[in-house]
């Protein structure tokens, strides 16, 4: 029993471990001021790759790996998820880098929701009352902001509907999120050192330039790397329900640092979306909690 609780006390301690840095990320890459989105995300997934292949090396995990390579014709999905993470890591710098981290933010309180929706669309998994007034809020918020704002919040909906699909594809992948991020920057590596190569040509590249700059683009590779390790550490010690609910951390600090940090401004359009996104998370949550009691009661008999 005390080994169980003290499981329990370290998976939740690298959950909220790994949330909070990746709620930390607005901080971070604010710093790449003047260097385009684009050659941050070429060099996050270059320096993701070189990082990620050291801790496997350090870890001895190749073989999943080497697995995975050997089977060039199951690399479909794998190739997928690549572009679906590129897609999110490059517009999630965007947003950073134009300062819309209130729409970052909404995209991923908005991802579980959208999770939901995929579920049903496309593995026709049945959804509970619950959570389908859930997602109708969801749809709700977002056609606020479209009627009444006259845009659409399209980062926050690439950001969601990038990040579910992700999810959905990884499900169907045999390797675990270490191994499986290696493999996806791993195909993305060619094309992103063609990329730079061509920039560095055109004389385009501010790898080279400051010494600032240099470090901080290397250490963005790092910084991708280290939050996905700490979640490994949560996922194998809770059940996914908490893991799912220490979630929130990441849009909610994205949120307040969106307001306080970066002064962004938000209508009282914006704050009755969020309302309606956050009251469509209380019922989704709540919905979570009461299959999982239910579960739990057949399991055990009572």
């Amino acid at each position: 029993m005390v080994a169980k609780l003290t499981e329990n006390t370290q998976g939740v301690a690298y959950g909220v471990a790994a949330y909070t840095m990746w709620g930390c990320f607005p901080l971070f890459f604010a710093l790449f001021e003047g260097v385009p989105a684009y050659e941050v995300l070429i060099h996050r997934i270059i320096w993701s790759c070189v990082f990620l292949a050291l801790v496997i090396t350090l870890m001895r995990r190749w073989h999943p790996v080497r697995d995975a390579l050997a089977r060039p014709g199951r690399l479909g999905r794998v190739l997928g998820c690549a572009l679906l993470i590129a897609l999110n890591w490059g517009v999630y710098i965007y947003a950073v880098e134009t300062r819309h981290v209130l729409q970052a933010s909404l995209g991923y309180f908005l991802t579980p929701l959208v999770n939901v929706a995929l579920g049903m669309l496309i593995l026709r998994e049945r959804m509970a009352v619950l959570q389908g007034v859930a997602v109708a809020l969801a749809a709700a918020a977002i056609l606020l902001q479209l009627v009444m704002l006259g845009t659409m919040p399209w980062i926050s909906l690439v950001l969601a509907l990038s990040f579910g699909t992700y999810g959905l594809l990884r499900k169907q992948i045999l390797l675990d999120g270490l191994s499986g991020l290696f493999v996806e920057t791993l195909l993305l590596l060619p094309v992103a050192l063609l990329v730079l190569l061509g920039m560095v040509e055109l004389g385009l590249s501010q790898f080279s330039g400051e010494v600032r700059t240099t470090l901080l683009l290397i250490a963005s590779g790092v910084v991708t790397a280290l939050p996905l390790l700490a979640f490994a550490g949560a996922a194998r010690r809770l059940r996914l329900a908490t893991v799912g609910f220490l979630m929130y951390i990441n849009p909610s600090m994205q949120f307040v640092i969106a307001l306080l940090v970066f002064n962004e401004a938000i209508t009282p359009i914006q704050v009755a979306s969020f309302a309606l996104i956050w009251l469509a998370l209380v019922l989704y949550s709540w919905s979570t909690w009461r299959t999982l009691q239910a579960d739990r009661r057949r399991q055990t008999g009572l």
